[in-house]
């Protein structure tokens, strides 16, 4: 095909349309996010055949998706049935010692946003000479995607190094007030409980758990911290936390944030500069497969957020070149490892060149211009105001390389003026989504799954593939901005637009409560789980209990509770292979073809 013509443009898909079919849950937010990148809702283009989404005009062929809850054979026909057969609902329910549903559409909404990146990625290819593409988007395959760093610990060489017991925030005040409590120094945790004149053996105990529980999605420190907080005033519990040099959040409700919330999109994109001049294409060309190869990736990534979305651009075949501090990542070798590294960290960073470079040192930092002025795309999650403070910033490297997408992944996005800490779980807290995640009648608690570090870091990968595809279109680099705050109101978008109308923002009680078996648990769809419910299944097996469901026309499936199980899985034949290390690796969550 003919590149598309270069255009003035503010948003990328400008000039084009799209129609759809498919789960509503899944296409519902792939709309809104077609709306705000700049497409219309076209007639002319018309629904497409069933579960497939198109988008054509601008000068594109037409690039089309289709997007299903799994493979037809699996038995996974909804949002329920997802969470339990590719063990999120394991893993969120870690916390409270049984398996446990995740009362908003995690898998379709990461499905959505998978299946935007797809398309914008299609689009990319056909702008630098790639020929049009289908892609396929699974929630399944969102879903493994999403417990990922749990499954690869599940299946590492060596056990985890802290327990997997039940526990973990949020606290209590003595005025009944719910908060979290959020530090990354040791020093700051023992500061703050010694400041609430906690018992000096609670707060040893309690430190490792709590530090871990990113990692293991539990945090099992001793039941008296707990007592501790009760026996305070809110006040008091946050002068504790300033002296200390800690941070707390009360968990705010969905009605707060929807007093709040603009609409928003969850990521911003701002051209940088004038026109480019025309460079030649890559040697490496870039085919419907891998849309990206030639694009050279540079990372400074820290945790989550940054790192899967840059594995994902990897993925679609860009080059990744992480930039490491000196002597490497230090979570390199943080346990679980499979062949002497991280099985968590081979879960995010498979397949990425790693170059050493100080950012501390002005040399080092001049190095690293010179590696963004041949690169693509330069993403970080740095602090805030890191970048602009070592000369890292936007227009610092765009005077550099006028074509770069400069891309930053950060908790807040500067849109709130009394944000904590932009860490995973003090962001469920101040947006709702610990409200949001468990039904009608229970206390509100954030997931202790990292559940917006991984919808985050898909936010991210959006939007370094919408500033590519902005750049081709309009001639300039690219800054795009993302957040855990959007991922937040994703993620919570339709019952936050409950609450805005005056309705009931949470899911009823017992909203996907999984139904304990005699050797196990299983998980009714929701359209199912009314009648479920009426049987009493604990006497009979898991297998016996699917059968007599299904001979009443009930659809259900067995919760996986052993994530290292998933690799003989029926419902995912030949998903879950090894990697090099011998680390367990999920399958890419699009094909293209």
């Amino acid at each position: 095909m003919a590149f598309p013509a270069t255009t003035q443009t503010d948003r990328p898909l400008d000039a084009l349309g799209f129609g759809m079919s498919g789960p509503a849950q899944i296409t519902d937010v792939v709309a809104r996010h077609l709306r705000l990148l700049g497409a219309r809702s076209d007639e002319t283009v018309g629904a497409a055949p069933s579960d497939r989404i198109t988008l054509s005009g601008g000068g594109f062929d037409p690039a089309s998706a289709t997007v299903t809850w799994a493979d037809l054979t699996g038995g996974l026909v909804d949002e329920a049935t997802v969470q339990a057969a590719t063990g999120m609902m394991a893993v969120h329910g870690r916390r409270d010692g049984t398996p446990r549903g995740l009362a908003v559409d995690y898998a379709a909404t990461a499905t959505a946003v998978l299946t935007v990146q797809g398309l914008l990625a299609g689009l990319v290819g056909q702008a630098r000479g790639a020929t049009s593409s289908h892609i396929t988007a699974r929630a399944d395959r969102a879903g493994l995607l999403a417990v990922s760093q749990y499954l690869a610990a599940a299946g590492a060489d060596e056990g985890e190094s802290a327990e997997l017991a039940p526990g973990g925030p949020p606290f209590t005040s003595a005025e009944g007030v719910l908060f979290e409590l959020e530090t990354l120094d040791p020093e700051a945790w023992a500061a703050f409980w010694r400041a609430l004149e906690a018992p000096a053996d609670a707060i040893r105990a309690g430190w490792r758990p709590f530090q871990f529980r990113y990692a293991t999605a539990c945090a099992p420190f001793p039941e008296t911290l707990h007592t501790v907080t009760r026996a305070h005033p809110l006040p008091r519990i946050r002068q504790a936390a300033v002296d200390s040099g800690a941070e707390v959040c009360v968990l705010r409700t969905l009605a707060e944030r929807a007093l709040e919330t603009d609409g928003s999109a969850a990521w911003s994109l701002r051209p940088l500069g004038g026109p480019v001049p025309t460079s030649p294409r890559t040697a490496t060309a870039p085919s419907s497969a891998q849309p990206l190869a030639g694009l050279t990736v540079l990372e400074a990534g820290r945790r989550i957020q940054a790192p899967l979305s840059a594995y994902l651009l990897g993925l679609l075949g860009a080059e990744i070149i992480r930039i490491e501090p000196p002597g490497g990542d230090p979570l390199r070798g943080m346990p679980p490892t499979c062949s002497g590294i991280s099985a968590r960290w081979l879960a995010l960073n498979r397949g990425k060149k790693a170059v050493e470079i100080d950012i501390k040192a002005e040399s080092d930092r001049r190095r690293l211009r010179e590696m963004a002025a041949q690169a693509d795309v330069f993403l970080h999650n740095w602090a805030p105001g890191k970048a602009a403070e070592l000369g890292l910033d936007a227009d610092d490297l765009a005077s550099v390389n006028p074509s770069l997408v400069y891309a930053y992944t950060s908790g807040w996005a500067g849109r709130l003026q009394d944000a904590p800490m932009g860490t995973d779980f003090m962001v469920q807290a101040r947006t709702g989504v610990g409200e949001a995640v468990r039904p009608e009648g229970e206390v509100p608690a954030p997931s202790l799954m990292t559940l917006l570090d991984v919808l985050g870091g898909l936010h991210g990968t959006e939007a370094v593939l919408a500033g590519l595809l902005l750049r081709e279109r309009g001639g300039s680099g690219v800054r795009v901005d993302s957040s855990l705050l959007g991922a937040a109101d994703t993620l919570t978008g339709p019952a936050l637009r409950r609450a805005a109308s005056g309705g009931n923002a949470r899911r009823p009680a017992g909203f996907r409560h999984p139904l304990p078996t005699a050797d196990g648990w299983i998980a009714p769809s929701d359209a199912s789980a009314e009648d479920a419910a009426s049987y009493d299944l604990r006497e009979l097996s898991t297998i016996d209990a699917l059968t007599r469901l299904g001979e009443r026309g009930l659809d259900a499936t067995a919760v996986t509770t052993d994530l290292s199980a998933l690799h003989h899985d029926a419902r995912f034949p030949g998903s879950i292979s090894r990697d090099a290390h011998g680390a367990p690796a999920v399958p890419d969550p699009w094909s293209f073809a």
